[in-house]
């Protein structure tokens, strides 16, 4: 395994480079969510070239002065990252929605390191006509360094809608992820269990402000992150944000106008 991972390493790196300019923005978000109230920075990026495409974030969580044991605070601080490759060599064919997929996702917190993850499977893309609304659904062999899983797979759905209901500028975008992982999480009354399953969905909604005034870079908006035994927190969550996107877009998602 260590040996497959080095090679596609290997392979990620020696890409060729692409005249596509790549899709970036920045993110501050803050987190109003009972047992997090503190701020986000999400730095994300996505460029598609002719063998496929490249994505990765990383997110940077501003809590440390909240980790304390008696405070009500259950969240990880530190920063996480995710970055995949989809490979599709085969674009102007029929199977041309049909994408290879691999990811690496690890990160650290204040006190321990997040068990790395490794991802490997196949992607298929839905899309209108003009590109401005798409689902990206994954089905993923998942492997977690250090952890017992009944079922090594990952569930996968991103989309992303702009100019909703019309509206120019107003754009409805996010993820959602299923996995089998066996983990230990603590309920709202401090009792330890144990869970095998994790479900996180984060749907973002973005208004393009900045259009009004000559700054099309600005959105303003949020997200709310739903969640079920994510991280040590048992049972479902439901925690919205609100804050500011700065975005440098250079060309539409998969290479279309």
């Amino acid at each position: 395994m260590k040996k497959l991972k080095s090679l596609l390493l290997m392979a990620l790196a020696l890409l060729p480079a692409s005249k596509t300019l790549a899709q970036t923005n920045a993110q501050i978000l803050y987190d109003f969510g009972n047992d997090r109230k503190y701020v986000t920075l999400t730095l994300e990026m996505f460029k598609q070239d002719k063998w496929g495409s490249t994505y990765f974030f990383v997110d940077h969580d501003f809590n440390y002065d909240k980790m304390d044991p008696n405070s009500p605070n259950v969240a990880q601080g530190g920063t996480y990252t995710e970055i995949s490759r989809a490979l599709n060599f085969w674009q102007n064919s029929s199977m041309k929605n049909w994408s290879l997929h691999v990811e690496y996702n690890g990160g650290i917190t204040k006190n321990y390191p997040i068990n790395n993850a490794w991802l490997f499977g196949v992607e298929y893309l839905i899309h209108d006509a003009t590109y401005k609304n798409t689902l990206n659904l994954d089905v993923l062999y998942k492997t977690i360094r250090k952890t017992d899983q009944n079922v090594p797979m990952q569930l996968t759905a991103v989309w992303t809608c702009n100019d909703l209901f019309g509206v120019k500028g107003l754009k409805f975008d996010g993820f959602a992820d299923f996995w089998w992982e066996t983990h230990g999480t603590v309920d709202d009354d401090g009792k330890a269990k144990t869970r095998h399953t994790v479900f996180i969905t984060e749907p973002q909604l973005w208004y393009n402000v900045g259009q009004h005034f000559g700054c099309e870079n600005l959105s303003l908006g949020g997200e709310v992150e739903i969640t079920n035994n994510f991280g040590s927190t048992d049972g479902a969550k439901v925690r919205p944000c609100l804050g500011v996107k700065w975005d440098v877009t250079t060309q539409h998602p998969y290479g279309h106008e």
